[in-house]
């Protein structure tokens, strides 16, 4: 199995409102791909973070194997879902590895 974790800021210069919309959009578009990709064992969009917390929002993600975490990358509905949130985030972090 391969795990994927992604966690990335909101863009600064959103309102508070416009964040909360963004965060709304980011979860309903990662998880809706997860359905559509074969080899996906979890993916979840976590969009709020405790105050210790220093990422807005974080995706956690398990997948079959590397292929399938790579069949997921280049996937058209990850393609489309990873545009948006790269329009409406900053500092993003990733860490794979196997389990």
């Amino acid at each position: 199995m391969v795990n994927h974790i992604v966690l990335w800021n909101l863009k600064a210069e959103l309102s508070e409102q416009e964040k909360k919309e963004a965060a709304e959009r980011i979860k309903r578009e990662l998880e809706g791909v997860k359905e559509q990709v074969s080899g996906v064992i979890s993916l979840r969009v976590v969009t709020s973070p405790i105050t210790s917390s220093n990422k807005d929002i974080g995706l956690i993600s398990v997948f079959e194997s590397n292929e399938a975490l790579q069949n997921y990358q280049v996937h058209p509905a990850h393609v489309t879902a990873a545009k948006y949130v790269g329009s409406v985030t900053e500092g993003r972090v990733c860490l794979d590895y196997e389990a």
